[in-house]
């Protein structure tokens, strides 16, 4: 299971851990899509600057996620069938995780697979 504790460790944004909304932690972190747009011109949204090292932690976590996270290997599947490139699909993730990361701090809460979570309602429902 994850701690809290290791949060600070790598740096999600430190001291600013749950005060910023989803939008301003991508943003923070590198994640976030930014258009390069000029005049009538339109190009790629990309993702640019913010925290290297957070980062690098994050983009390993997305990896194991998609792998074994149920929620984000639907999530990852989903975009790739909608045609999304592989590496797109997972920064995509990498965003939904630091989100999901952002709000368990910002709630004081513990991670709780989904799989345990239907566990303790099996456990809690009379036979």
């Amino acid at each position: 299971m994850w701690e809290k504790s290791w949060l600070p460790r790598w740096s999600l944004p430190g001291r600013n851990g749950g005060k910023l909304n989803h939008k301003q932690i991508a943003a923070l972190v590198g994640v976030a899509p930014f258009n390069y747009d000029s005049g009538q011109m339109r190009g790629k949204r990309r993702v640019s600057g913010g925290r290297a090292n957070v980062r690098q932690v994050l983009f390993m976590s997305a990896m194991v996620a998609v792998r074994f996270n149920p929620v984000l290997k639907e999530f990852y599947h989903r975009l790739l069938q909608r045609g999304k490139e592989k590496k797109v699909a997972l920064v995509a993730c990498m965003h939904k995780l630091l989100t999901i990361l952002n709000a368990l701090v910002k709630q004081d809460k513990d991670w709780v697979p989904p799989i345990a979570e239907a566990e303790t309602e099996k456990v809690a429902l009379p036979a």
